[in-house]
Parts: C-alpha cells; structure tokens; sequence
C-alpha cells in the first residue's frame, strides 16, 4: 500500500506546474503516488505530462467541473494511508511529507496535520509575507470562526475523509474551510512549524459573485452549527462577522476595488462582532482600504512592494543576528 497520495489539481496553470511537479518528486520522502488531476485546461499540459518520466505520476484529465470535484476526484483515485493536497501553481519544501508523515505515524489521535506558509509572487520571489498558525489539537471552536490552514499545506488520513466526507463541490468559495471543520468535529490538528509551502500569490481578477459567495458562507456556517451545544452558538456570530470582513477584502483587492461594496460588508461584519474593531485583520483593512483610495491602486501596489521588502531585508537581519533562534 502506498503511504502518501499527493493531489495535485490544476486549471491552466502550466506556467507554474512544471515547477510544482518538480517540488514533490524531489520530496526526500519518496513512498508516494502523484496524482494530477486535469479540470479541463487548455494550455496543453496534457501533451508535456506524458514527457515526464516517473511512474509514481498518475495523470487524469476531466472537463472543467471546479476545484472541488478535482480534489474529489484524485481522492477517488488515491490508494495511499495518508493524503496530500497540492494546487498547480504551489511549490513544497523537500521535506514537507517527510515531516508530516512522522507526525501522523506517531500520533493516532491526529486526522490532520498542516504547514506554516511563505507567500511567493507570480515571478517565485519571495514576498516576505507569511502564515504562521500556532493553534492545535481539539480546535473545531477555533477553525469555525476563522479558517487558518491553507489547503496546499495539508496532509490528512484517508480514514478522516471516509468519516468526514469530501470537498463539497456546490460550494465556489471556502470549500476547504468547510472540510477542515469537519475534520476537526472528529479528529485533533496538528501544525508543524516550519515553512514547508510557498504559496503563490496572483493579481485578483475574480468575478464579484458577492451573493453567491454570501450563500456559500451562510451555507458553511449554518451547517457547522446545526447540531453543536448551546453553548457554542455565541461563536457563530464571531463566524459571520469574520467571513462578511473577508468579503469586504475581496472586493478592494478585485480588479475594480468596490469601496461601496466593501464598506456594506464591513458594516456587516461590525454589526455581527463589534470586538472584531479591535483586531489586527479589521485594522489592516481599514489602512488598506483608505490607502487604495486615497493614493490609487497603483501608489498603494508600490507601497505594499517596498514595505514587504524592507520586511524580507529585516527578517534576514534579524536571522543573522541571531542564528540560533534565541529570544533576546
């Protein structure tokens, strides 16, 4: 039996999956299978696949049916213990599995095991930015409020998913936050802390579906705490208030900002958590948003670009100042 599927799923991404590819079949743990799933391309990623030569790769192609149903579909296909999800534009640390396999072979009691992240641009340069969850073990109280594991970081056992259930493919936004808190009803979460994933950042360019995406939150959330104690159900509004404030993000970093849009949702997000003024995420949009305004898209893009390089200039600092990783 194979230990490790790796899920791959990609849609037109051929400009950065040769790079993802090349990031799990150096992985130093090599008891795996990879299993790329097509969801209807046209950038011919099927005719430069077949050029590949590692029979751990198992390629399918289907029509364009959403990321879910592709995820959905490598799982049906996975015949590993354990299993991993990776998008087509997504790079992994050589160790990655190594580090995630050890942690699901010692510890049973863990259905789900993710990864710190460093986020990269389109061009695999390092922005400086990264994501660094601290939170594991019962956290299903945690995860509903706020989703804090991105899905290419992700290793899980194939006997959660049996119990918890696939991707929900009606969903077009957060299908992975809706699994995650599933897994989490059942199961403990672990973290392994380390930068093991670069995740890549593109130019949003995404519709403003804004109702649908409202739906599918409500839609996640209502189903999350249709049969929990009544003692959790003060963490629904947190819920509401945290997804209306990630839409309200959506719609400043859409290709044509809606500032009126953004503010609706906002509000929205106030009037479900009105402590939600006092974190660093409302705080963070709020200066974006009056900078995008007030200087242009293009001076704030500029402003961004510098600071997160003063920050890469400053953790590289810090680094060599410090090499051991000791508190001062």
């Amino acid at each position: 039996m194979t230990k490790v599927s790796v899920i791959i799923t990609t849609f037109n991404s051929m400009r950065f999956f040769p790079e993802t590819l090349a990031s799990v079949l150096r992985q130093t743990f090599s008891d795996i299978e990879v299993i790329v799933v097509d969801d209807g391309s046209s950038d011919g990623i099927s005719d430069w696949i077949t050029s590949v030569e590692d029979s751990r790769i198992i390629f399918h192609s289907q029509s364009n049916q959403g990321v879910s149903s592709a995820r959905n579909t490598g799982i049906s296909l996975a015949r590993g213990e354990y299993i991993a999800f990776l998008d087509g534009d997504d790079v992994w640390v050589p160790t990655k599995v190594e580090r995630q396999v050890k942690v699901l072979d010692l510890h049973e009691e863990v259905g789900l095991v993710h990864t710190w992240l460093a986020l990269m641009d389109e061009g695999s340069r390092l922005t400086g930015r990264v994501m660094k969850p601290h939170i594991e073990g019962e956290i299903w109280q945690e995860i509903v409020e706020s989703n804090m594991i991105a899905c290419s970081s992700v290793m899980v056992r194939r006997t959660c998913l049996d119990i918890a259930g696939t991707f929900d493919s009606t969903l077009i936004v957060a299908e992975d936050w809706d699994l995650w808190i599933r897994v989490a009803a059942s199961y403990r979460i672990s973290v392994v802390r380390a930068l093991l994933v670069q995740y890549r950042i593109h130019p949003s360019s995404k519709s403003k579906r804004y109702p649908e995406m409202v739906e599918d939150f409500r839609k996640i959330i209502e189903r999350a705490f249709q049969s929990v104690p009544y003692e959790y159900l003060p963490i629904r509004s947190r819920s509401y208030g945290r997804v209306n404030l990630c839409i309200a993000w959506k719609c400043i970093q859409a290709k044509e900002p809606d500032f009126e849009k953004a503010k609706f949702f906002c509000q929205q997000a106030l009037s479900h958590y009105p402590s939600l003024r006092l974190s660093r995420e409302f705080f963070s949009f709020s200066i974006a948003s009056s900078m995008m305004q007030i200087m242009g898209m293009d001076s704030y893009v500029w402003c961004l670009s510098l600071f997160n390089t003063m920050r890469k200039i400053f953790s590289r600092t810090s680094a060599l100042s410090n090499p051991l990783g000791t508190s001062s």
